[in-house]
């Protein structure tokens, strides 16, 4: 690694490169890229182009050494890389509208990452990552792959499961969304607040707020009510359920504990303007008119608006500590190895590690309260069945999948959202047509 290293992005054409490119240049005293290789699929050949010709400007204008290829050869790209980085999305915007609007037209929840929408974008995913670390095994085996292509939890399930890949880790931005918040809440620099996180992806709870070698989270209990990401509506928490709790929830929780609010909003909005998936599909479009312009050089500010953002910064910050055996504590998606009591010791848990070159090594983060763990049992029971049937192409265990889902609660709408969301994917699902469906 001497002469700089090699990094491959696959899902380059996405609207967050700039920001991942970006986060690379702040960092080259630290993580000296010689290579980044932005991969992506046919369908995205157009906004690959646009991505790499902006990242190549911002490149210039930080007059680094850096040097960007666009390819859609993803073996060509691989080759000898140090690290490899996923945020695809197979069937683009136009399958996760329909993750969205099929449930809702039934009554029923539709996200991109819970309940049948998360499922399906699970089902579509998981193959195309399982062959990328077939991919990585053959041509770039020390690689590490860092993955934040969602459902994370239910991916890097299935990576750690049918992979035999080591060297993952899933990451998301929600975590860090949180910590910004608490520490702009209790008026102190990021670096003066520690925060303990543990349980799963999207399901996330803060278990510990220490400032100056006190924890003080019943003081950010009080203080937390309305806090939400940009594409999940904040609804306030009732104060007296959080200091039952003990803990912090994360934004995504909303959709269980206020799950009656959340779908009658939804079914409105599905009505009236589309979906969450419509509205991305339209900011995108923006941002890549953006993006075409030969005068930016730099990433622009409304990308923040896309939802997701430090997604990327989160990626190289990891890289950064990986590379460097930085050994400073992140919140990130890897195996439990007993540190979470609530989860076997194989399953994989979202919680605070220490990321050494060696990777995340978890640390203790506090138990979860018994009030929440019924929920973490049947979301991870959840992801490890639509792991599985992802992998086996198997239609009964994806309908166990879906049935055990708390966002899914009728058994006949249950069957006919799956149905109708396999006949809508099913270019993108082979695995589940090689046989006769049932």
């Amino acid at each position: 690694m001497s002469e700089g290293i090699k990094i491959v992005t696959i899902g380059g054409g996405s609207s967050y490169t700039p920001e991942l490119v970006d986060g690379f240049i702040k960092r080259y005293d630290r993580l000296p890229v010689r290579e980044l290789w932005l991969v992506d699929i046919e369908e995205g050949k157009h906004k690959l182009e646009i991505v790499g010709n902006l990242a190549r400007r911002m490149v210039e204008k930080a007059g680094i050494p850096m040097k960007i290829y666009t390819t859609l050869d993803r073996r060509e790209a691989l080759k000898d890389a140090d690290f490899v980085t996923t945020q695809l999305r197979v069937g683009l915007l136009e399958a996760r509208i329909k993750d969205e609007r099929i449930p809702l037209s039934h009554g029923m929840l539709g996200q991109e990452t819970n309940g049948a929408g998360g499922l399906f974008k699970g089902l579509r995913t998981i193959p195309v990552i399982l062959d990328i670390c077939k991919d990585m095994d053959e041509l770039c085996k020390d690689a590490w792959l860092i993955n934040f292509t969602n459902p994370v939890g239910m991916i890097m399930e299935a990576v750690s499961r049918y992979s035999g890949r080591k060297k993952a880790v899933g990451l998301c931005n929600v975590p860090i969304d949180m910590q910004k918040a608490i520490a702009r809440m209790l008026n102190r620099p990021l670096e003066e607040v520690y925060i303990t996180f543990g349980g799963l992806n999207h399901m996330v709870f803060v278990t510990g707020v220490y400032v100056d070698g006190k924890d003080v989270i019943d003081e950010v209990i009080d203080l937390w009510g309305n806090q939400s990401v940009k594409n999940i509506k904040g609804i306030e928490w009732n104060k007296g359920f959080l200091k039952q709790l003990g803990v912090i929830p994360c934004s995504y929780h909303r959709y269980y504990f206020m799950g009656k609010e959340y779908l009658e909003e939804a079914i409105e909005h599905y009505k009236e303007n589309g979906t969450r998936a419509e509205k991305v599909k339209k900011i995108e479009e923006e941002l890549f008119e953006l993006y075409k312009d030969e005068n930016l050089k730099e990433k622009p500010k409304q990308l923040e608006q896309r939802g997701g953002a430090y997604y990327s910064d989160a990626a190289c910050n990891l890289i950064c500590s990986i590379y460097n055996d930085v050994r400073d504590i992140q919140v990130v998606n890897t195996v439990n190895r007993g540190v979470l009591n609530e989860l076997e010791y194989d399953e994989v848990a979202e919680m605070n590690c220490i990321i050494t070159k060696n990777g995340p090594i978890p640390v203790s983060v506090g138990k979860l309260p018994k009030a929440v763990n019924g929920l973490i049992q049947q979301i991870k029971s959840f992801e490890i069945a639509g792991a599985e049937a992802a992998v086996t192409g198997d239609y009964d265990k994806a309908l166990l999948a879906m049935m055990i889902n708390p966002l899914v609660f009728s058994q006949s709408h249950a069957i006919t959202v799956l149905d109708e969301l396999f006949e809508a994917h099913k270019e993108y699902l082979p695995q589940f047509y090689k046989k006769t469906m049932q």
